[in-house]
C-alpha cells in the first residue's frame, strides 16, 4: 500500500463559524483571521494505491460553481486534484474508488463536474465507484434547512444517476470494521448524519483522515466545536472517543482542512488530549 496527499485547492472560511462559541480572543492564538476574520483551509484529500485500487478520499470543491459562489470563499493557490495526481504519475481516470466521508460541497463537489457543452452534469471521475452510506444520503438529498445551502444536489444526485454509487454497510455501534474498501470506518453524527472518518492500517501505524471531526490542530479541544455541527453535544462526546482512542493508541490523525497541519499525533494531559507531535505527510508516507 502507498499513500498520497492530494490537495485540491485551498480557501477561507469565517473563524467565528470554524470555532462556534468559543472566542476569537482563543481561538486565534491557533488560526490567525485575516480583516475580515477569515481563517486559511485548506481542502487536503488522500489517495490509497493498494494492489489494483486507487481510492480517492474526497475531493474538494471542484470548480463547476459559478464566480459569486467561489467569492464567498477567497480561493487562494494553486493546487488541484488533477495537478496532484499527475505529480504522483496517475490521473483522474486511473481512479476506481472516490469515497467520500460526507456529501457537504467541500468535501465532494470535486467528484462532479460539468458535461462537455455545459448542458448538464457527469463523473469527474468516470471509472471509479462513489462511495456513500444509506443513511447519509437520505439526509444529503432531503436536507434540513440548517445544511441545505452545504447539500447541493449538482453534486449529489449525478452520483446516483450514473450508476456509479455504492453505499457502505452501517455499523451497529460507532466503528465498521474490515470493509470492503480495506479500511475501518468510524462513524460519527455531531456534524452531519453519518460522517465517515476512515482509519487505514499503514505500514503497522493507523492513519485516521479526520475530515470534520477535527477540522484543524487548533480544535483540539473538546469544546472547539464549529458553528456549521448539528449536533455540538454530540460533536463533543465523539471528538472525546475518538481523542482518547488516539492518545492512547498513538493514531496519526490527518487533517483535511489544516491549511499548515498536514498530520498529528495527540497526547494526554492534565488540560485533555492535546497536541503531541506534527509531521509533514513526507515523513510518514515516504
Amino acid at each position: 500500500m502507498k499513500l498520497y496527499p492530494i490537495e485540491a485547492g485551498n480557501f477561507k472560511l469565517d473563524g467565528g463559524a470554524m470555532f462556534g462559541v468559543v472566542p476569537k480572543s482563543l481561538w486565534h492564538k491557533t488560526n490567525p483571521a485575516d480583516s475580515n476574520n477569515m481563517i486559511d483551509i485548506a481542502a487536503r484529500c488522500l489517495l490509497i494505491e493498494d494492489n489494483n485500487r486507487l481510492i480517492l478520499i474526497d475531493t474538494g470543491m471542484g470548480d463547476k460553481q459559478n464566480d459569486k459562489f467561489f467569492g464567498y470563499y477567497y480561493l487562494w493557490g494553486d493546487d488541484s486534484i488533477d495537478k496532484s495526481l499527475k505529480k504522483y504519475g496517475f490521473h483522474r481516470d486511473d481512479i476506481t474508488d472516490v469515497f467520500m466521508t460526507h456529501l457537504h460541497f467541500d468535501h465532494c463537489g470535486g467528484s462532479i463536474q460539468w458535461n462537455k457543452d455545459r448542458t448538464g452534469y457527469e463523473p469527474a471521475f468516470k471509472n471509479a465507484h462513489f462511495w456513500s452510506n444509506s443513511a447519509h444520503w437520505q439526509w444529503a438529498t432531503q436536507p434540513n434547512n440548517r445544511e441545505k445551502a452545504s447539500f447541493l444536489k449538482e453534486n449529489i444526485l449525478p452520483m446516483e444517476a450514473s450508476g456509479q454509487l455504492k453505499f457502505t454497510a452501517l455499523p451497529e455501534q460507532k466503528l465498521l470494521k474490515n470493509t470492503a474498501l480495506g479500511f475501518d470506518i468510524f462513524f460519527a453524527n455531531g456534524h452531519t448524519e453519518k460522517q465517515m472518518i476512515p482509519m487505514i492500517n499503514y505500514q503497522g501505524k493507523t492513519i485516521c483522515f479526520m475530515a470534520d471531526l477535527l477540522p484543524t490542530a487548533g480544535h483540539l479541544p473538546l469544546p472547539y466545536v464549529m458553528g456549521y455541527d448539528t449536533r455540538p453535544l454530540l460533536t463533543l462526546d465523539e471528538k472525546e472517543t475518538f481523542l482518547n482512542l488516539a492518545a492512547d493508541n498513538n493514531y496519526y490523525l490527518f487533517l483535511e482542512h489544516d491549511a499548515h497541519h498536514e498530520i498529528i499525533t495527540v497526547k494526554h494531559t492534565e488540560k485533555g488530549v492535546r497536541l503531541n507531535e506534527i509531521f509533514t505527510c513526507d515523513d510518514i508516507f515516504n
